[in-house]
């Protein structure tokens, strides 16, 4: 056959045809691949990235959470993702990832001619061929595929999208992109975020092992994972820097140096449920879902800053004393109940409810999943509730593994009290800082959420007091003690009575508020007229309270509603800020991830009443932090110094279900409540149960904090006089009212913890 060719184009008319179709075979081969690169670039074999698309490639980029004094909280992601800027990587992660990926990667333009020649003819035995910006255009634009024939035309696609991704970006800036966008495993995603979570560090301070271990992931973020993998990722961190030392990055002293250093990671798992003030943002959350949706974007993959009011170092003391207060309380409660239920009748409160548990068990899943499966009133449902099985329980001493069965831990979580607590700003509306519960990983419901309510009890009195005082009543009136009759709209009778019996038969309003003299706040109702339930339900819808939960019926007076830590907290520096309400604002602006700012937080404000007003109620609630008043332990037990002023109220409603306490300084307004999540579940004495033992000491705990750290500016001054002619006599001794001839030369007997 080759003697046949020779012969063929021995002949030169013959030699000229088949070089001819040689010629025409090339031709049109070379044809057929540059219409093949064109069908391929236009998309006939699958989508290709348009030019705005290469321009501004898009990726799932974390939002990012971050507090007052510029603290990252956290982050809302389906990939923990963050971006960092070129200046950001330190030079010797660049020269790891030039010198084991692509070592040619500042000569080439996208496509490395001479290593894919070699894998070519290798067959890739000796090395791939595909480059830092291949690889790039793999992260950006596609998904790997395991189909030798889409592998090969996924493998052209990325070549020229790498060519076109070089003629748009700096070598710089394809490093910069290519480290934003690879995944590292473990729901890592960028080197940002994996030096945060290897290393707890910013990739700046990565050493130069720890950039070589990183760069080693690559390869196989689950082959060389140094958690799972420790020994493999040593192995494949050496052949890195292996590699640093043969192109020169690395001295022969660095190598050996680097090479000899033992792995030593310090893992920081970022996960959404951790991180300070989890309850905080989670509401913050459920805000920027209804807000993101408004505006067409996504609060997991657009890479959102927003910035809070939350003050970190505020925030760490909150959820500091809410843990401390809560276990200490806790062990209390169960002491009390110690041998016995204290799950107690609703309406005779000193007995055990017995069919308590039986109802709570009938709402598991367990119960629904073993009715379904042995079906009704079977003997079975409850030999398997009862029957113990390994499982994990919450404790203020950290989870802890036992055995329990389902009956056990339903007793043990239903004895479980919880709290919320808020603090913020009166004058700026900014809240510094909110505990929405004992413990968010396994307690997700937000005590301080405005739709978590529970009943009030006395922290509603000073409402009724301010609308006296509003309506030109001094705190030293005279107002007698005695029983109080009022007709009900549906007719009978409704006649409050006090806990305890008093000798006085008149107080001044002082000391009506200082002691929560029930009968005291309810002369002031009755005195304020028919309408005054109307009158008090406008007052405090103008001081941010919802109106609609609150029924117009006299009982009001006491605190019958139920209503959140958040709009007490807010009503309440309505006292400190001369009577203006700020509506308590939660974020202050939000940017896109190029740092625009999308929108800026400002609060609604309100005049709710006259300057004075609001000066004379701190005055008066300053006497229930003093001594004889049903918040005094503040000062004796807890020791904040009585020059400090701190006005405040404490409340406790039926059967000690609810424990309250409201505290306002010039400024800072926080309170909170404690309760346990049913009401029929409660300390059986009131003298633990009351506002003054549970709620108060969480604001004790979180002021002694705040007043001993001296980067956080807060007065110790007395509250600001208004800069007006005062028309209420705040001084007793010049007042010359109502009463002037009741019987001032004895006072009431305190009444420790009768709030209610």
């Amino acid at each position: 056959m080759i003697k046949d060719f020779k012969k063929a184009i021995s002949n030169p008319n013959n030699y000229k045809t088949i070089t001819k179709k040689l010629w025409r075979y090339f031709f049109f081969g070379l044809l057929g691949v540059v219409v093949f690169l064109i069908m391929v670039k236009v998309g006939l074999f699958g989508k290709m990235p348009d030019i705005d698309e290469l321009e501004n490639p898009k990726t799932s980029l974390a939002s990012e959470v971050y507090s007052a004094d510029k603290v990252l909280m956290g982050k809302y992601y389906y990939e923990n993702r963050a971006n960092c800027e070129f200046k950001e990587l330190p030079q010797n992660l660049i020269d790891a990832l030039v010198a084991t990926e692509d070592i040619r990667f500042y000569k080439h333009s996208g496509i490395d001619i001479k290593a894919l020649t070699r894998a070519f003819v290798f067959l890739g035995k000796d090395g791939g061929a595909s480059t830092i910006t291949q690889q790039l255009a793999k992260n950006l634009f596609h998904s790997r595929s395991t189909f030798l024939p889409a592998r090969m035309l996924q493998k052209l696609k990325e070549m020229i999208i790498a060519v076109e991704l070089e003629k748009r970006y700096t070598k710089d800036e394809i490093v910069m992109l290519y480290f934003n966008t690879v995944p590292f495993g473990g729901n890592s995603f960028g080197i940002k975020s994996a030096s945060k979570t290897f290393f707890s560090k910013e990739p700046k301070q990565l050493a130069v092992e720890e950039s070589a271990m990183l760069v080693g992931m690559l390869k196989g973020s689950t082959l060389y994972n140094p958690v799972r993998n420790p020994e493999r990722a040593v192995k494949r961190r050496n052949v890195v820097l292996t590699q640093m030392h043969k192109y020169d990055f690395l001295t022969d002293n660095q190598f050996e140096t680097a090479k000899a250093k033992p792995l030593t990671l310090k893992i920081s798992v970022q996960n959404q449920n951790e991180g300070i003030a989890p309850y905080f943002r989670d509401y913050v959350k459920e805000y920027l879902s209804e807000w993101c949706k408004s505006r067409n974007l996504n609060i997991y993959r657009d890479g959102l800053k927003i910035y809070t009011t939350i003050d970190s170092k505020m925030q760490r003391y909150a959820e500091k004393a809410v843990e401390k207060q809560m276990q200490s309380l806790q062990n209390e409660f169960f002491a009390e109940w110690k041998g016995k239920n204290p799950w107690r009748q609703e309406k005779e409160s000193w007995k055990e409810d017995p069919d308590y548990l039986w109802k709570n068990l009938k709402k598991t899943s367990k119960y629904s999943y073993l009715e379904d499966k042995f079906g009704k009133g079977s003997d079975s449902i409850m030999f398997y509730l009862r029957k113990k099985e390994p499982m994990t329980i919450f404790t203020w001493r950290g989870d802890r593994d036992t055995m329990l069965s389902t009956v056990d831990s339903l007793k043990y979580y239903k004895s479980l009290l919880h709290t919320g607590f808020m603090s913020m700003d009166p004058h700026s509306g900014e809240i510094k800082a909110w505990v929405g519960g004992n413990n968010f990983k396994n307690f997700q419901y937000d005590h301080v959420n405005p739709h978590s309510n529970r009943q009030v009890g006395s922290t509603f009195k000073p409402f009724v007091y301010a609308l006296a005082i509003d309506n030109d009543l001094s705190p030293c009136y005279m107002a007698p003690t005695g029983p109080v009759t009022f007709k009900m709209p549906e007719g009978g009778t409704w006649t409050p009575k006090n806990s305890m019996k008093i000798k006085s038969s008149h107080v001044t309003l002082y000391q009506g508020l200082k002691l929560s003299i029930n009968t005291v706040t309810a002369h002031l109702m009755q005195k304020l007229g028919v309408n005054s339930p109307y009158s008090v339900r406008k007052l405090v819808g103008k001081m941010g309270i919802d109106s609609t939960k609150i029924r117009p019926y006299p009982s009001i007076c006491l605190g019958s509603m139920d209503l959140s830590v958040f709009e007490m907290v807010g009503a309440y520096s309505t006292f400190a800020n001369e009577g203006e309400f700020v509506e308590p604002i939660f974020i202050t602006r939000i940017e896109d991830k190029y740092g625009n700012v999308l929108e800026e937080f400002t609060p609604k404000r309100t005049e709710a009443m006259r300057k004075q007003t609001a000066y004379a109620l701190c005055k008066m609630m300053e006497l229930t932090t003093q001594s004889g008043g049903t918040a005094s332990r503040m000062r004796t037990t807890y020791g904040i110094p009585y020059d400090i002023p701190i006005a405040g109220k404490t409340g406790t409603t039926q059967n000690n279900s609810d424990g309250w306490f409201i505290g306002v300084t010039p400024d800072l307004v926080s309170g909170g409540w404690v309760g346990c999540e049913d009401r029929q579940v409660h300390f059986n004495s009131t003298a633990l149960g009351q506002g003054g033992h549970m709620a108060m000491p969480i604001f004790a705990y979180y002021m002694k904090e705040i007043y001993n750290d001296r980067s956080i500016v807060i007065t110790k001054n007395d509250f600001k006089k208004p800069d007006i002619d005062m028309t209420i006599e705040l001084d007793c001794e010049n007042y010359k009212g109502d009463y002037n001839d009741a019987p001032t030369d004895e006072e009431p007997d305190p009444i420790e913890g009768v709030d209610f």
